[in-house]
């Protein structure tokens, strides 16, 4: 780190401390040649991903987006701004540890849709409505019982440990809710 006065490259750390919510370092140096005293910040490099959007055109990616569209198909749903918060966060996360840099906005859509379905069904329906362009009732049915089966195959799932044979169970059933 070299002053930004003298530009030397020698300095020492006079003190160092968590900032911005722990998702940084802030460091106070003094030069070592004309002892003026400096702020420096250490961050995560995170590497820029790209959306691949439908109309064939990259752009950043970009959380507030993402956060947007959560936040619409979340109103009036009783789902906390901490769990929105959460939700954007997993998905950057996701995306952040993939190989690749490049991600189209069909997979984002797909990404969200995962986590609005366990975090609340009228949102997961309503954003799936806008997201997969809905042209009318037949798509929202054949959303509807998608998320019925999938709902049904995760309580099939954490069914007691006491229901040996868990097929059995299922014809029983009942399918409307």
């Amino acid at each position: 780190m070299r002053c930004p006065v003298c530009q030397c490259p020698d300095n020492r750390v006079l003190e160092s401390r968590s900032a911005e919510s722990g998702h940084s370092v802030r460091r106070r140096r003094e030069c070592l040649q004309c002892t003026h005293r400096f702020t420096t910040y250490e961050r995560i490099e995170f590497v820029p991903i790209v959306v691949l959007k439908r109309s064939g055109e990259r752009e950043s990616f970009d959380r507030s987006k993402v956060l947007r569209g959560i936040v619409r198909a979340c109103e009036k749903t009783g789902v906390s701004p901490m769990q929105l918060e959460n939700v954007v966060d997993e998905i950057e996360a996701e995306l952040q540890q993939r190989i690749t840099r490049e991600v189209s906005s069909s997979e984002i859509g797909e990404l969200v849709l995962k986590y609005l379905q366990t975090l609340n069904e009228v949102a997961y329906i309503r954003f799936a409505s806008v997201y997969k362009q809905f042209q009318g009732i037949r798509d929202f049915v054949e959303t509807l019982n998608h998320l019925r089966e999938s709902t049904e195959c995760i309580e099939l799932e954490t069914l007691p440990a006491e229901t040996e044979n868990r097929a059995a169970v299922a014809p029983f059933m009942s399918p409307s809710r």
